[in-house]
């Protein structure tokens, strides 16, 4: 095999559909585009999303709602979660770099700690974002404390 010898595979080109070259092509006269109307001249263009003069989708579906743009979207967290991930690592610092390298958050996610479950035997420092009332409440009473980052 040469580079001089390489050919597409037989059907996979199509020659190019030559139109308004005479009535013999199959091709002439109004050269594939119809009768009349605006798409039939040259220098037709529609605009972007219209169809037809039929009621075009970005109108036909309502708008409801709208997007705060200071809302602030924190990925939850629970204390099963945190003493999990305790026991496995033996870390004694969590923050959200830790959750992070754990596969707990994503890069840019920031976290709310929430109370569901308990946290044994920690006496480390759990870092976040934010914090619900029930979970200070258990990770003091652990013996851990917090900080709000």
């Amino acid at each position: 095999m040469k580079l001089n010898s390489l050919r597409p595979a037989n059907g996979s080109t199509q020659s190019r559909k030559r139109v308004g070259r005479g009535s013999g092509s199959g091709m002439g006269g109004t050269s594939t585009r119809g009768h009349k109307g605006a798409q039939s001249r040259s220098g037709y263009s529609s605009k972007p999303g219209f169809e037809g003069g039929q009621m075009p989708l970005y109108r036909r579906v309502p708008k409801f709602g709208f997007t705060p743009l200071n809302k602030i979207e924190f990925k939850a967290i629970n204390l099963d979660i945190l003493s999990a991930l305790v026991e496995k690592t033996k870390a004694t610092v969590i923050d959200p770099e830790l959750l992070y390298n754990n596969g707990l958050i994503a890069k840019r996610d920031k976290v709310k700690v929430l109370g569901r479950g308990e946290l044994k035997g920690f006496k480390g420092e759990v870092k976040a974002h934010a914090f619900s009332e029930s979970a200070i409440e258990a990770i003091t009473k652990a013996g851990g404390s917090t900080s709000v980052i």
